[in-house]
């Protein structure tokens, strides 16, 4: 019962946040969902605090599938993504298969896929999109491949053609890969200009230069996932002196959780971001953009 009520409490703060703000509810960009033997493999690697994070991380929703769902649609979020990921040949095409099943019986869902440089992903991207997929997701730390990769360029004409936009985890944080940061990505937009590319966690903790790379190409986006939080802030703080060109690419800029594997409640992002607006004077209209307008903008 105890846990019932948290979960009640928490509802009611993140519905007041948005309910404050005059909006429907908040669309998130960035929430993982998988299979449960893949997403077991995840947390165990947190768990461990493996190399690619090297911090004690401990997963606030460590709860069953359908009782995560339940959990995002008592906090008003009105759309969220199955973001998911793989690190070997033969398993993308594998989770899309899964995720296109998740989406079906998940009515908030954006049915999600993934990609990687491999023979045929030219053909399983095609079928994915054509079966409806909304969002990509692509993790350059995980996957450790370069974005370049011949085998991926007819993907992503594909993408920037049937304008499906791409979540990356392009950045360096919270460690750097063999293919993470700006130089890559930007060599990847130089060549497909018009790819919808959502950047995720700010670019951390590199912000200022994918900021430059938003500024330059105008369907790149940036998802806040994890970003301005306590806990990012110790190690990855972002550069108060960036707070224009936040203001500036204000319609693109959105939420992003990360939920369910963040060490602290969902809401907490929630008040990070306001803490953001109010420190940097973005206003609430930033706030209403980024939680919602954006996202329902690209995926409503």
């Amino acid at each position: 019962m105890s846990d019932h009520l948290g979960d009640l409490e928490e509802a009611a703060a993140v519905r007041a946040f948005w309910e404050r703000l005059g909006l429907p509810g908040l669309v998130d960009v960035h929430t993982h969902f998988m299979p449960k033997q893949v997403l077991d493999k995840v947390w165990a690697y947190f768990d461990s605090a493996g190399p690619l994070t090297g911090l004690e991380w401990p997963i606030t929703y460590r709860e069953e599938e359908d009782r995560r769902v339940a959990l995002l649609e008592g906090f008003g979020v009105r759309a969220f993504t199955s973001m998911l990921y793989p690190h070997k040949p033969g398993m993308a095409e594998w989770l899309n298969g899964w995720a296109a099943g998740f989406a079906a019986r998940t009515p908030r869902c954006l049915h999600t896929a993934t990609l990687y440089p491999e023979p045929g992903v030219e053909r399983y991207v095609r079928e994915a999109v054509e079966s409806g997929a909304r969002v990509f997701k692509s993790h350059l730390q995980v996957g450790a491949y370069d974005p370049n990769d011949p085998l991926l360029d007819p993907a992503w004409g594909l993408l920037a053609e049937a304008r499906v936009p791409v979540v990356m985890h392009c950045g360096s944080g919270p460690a750097p890969g063999k293919y993470t940061g700006p130089e890559p990505v930007g060599r990847l937009l130089a060549r497909h200009p018009r790819l919808p590319l959502i950047v995720a966690h700010m670019g951390m903790p590199e912000y200022t230069d994918f900021l430059d790379l938003a500024g330059r190409y105008e369907e790149v986006r940036l998802d806040t996932t994890m970003a301005f939080t306590d806990f990012s802030e110790r190690f990855s703080p972002f550069p108060p002196s960036e707070g224009g060109r936040l203001a500036d690419l204000g319609d693109r800029v959105l939420l992003g959780t990360d939920f369910p594997n963040i060490p602290y409640p969902y809401v907490h992002q929630l008040e990070a971001l306001e803490r953001l607006a109010g420190r940097l004077g973005l206003g609430d209209d930033w706030l209403r953009a980024v939680c919602y307008r954006n996202g329902a903008h690209l995926f409503l």
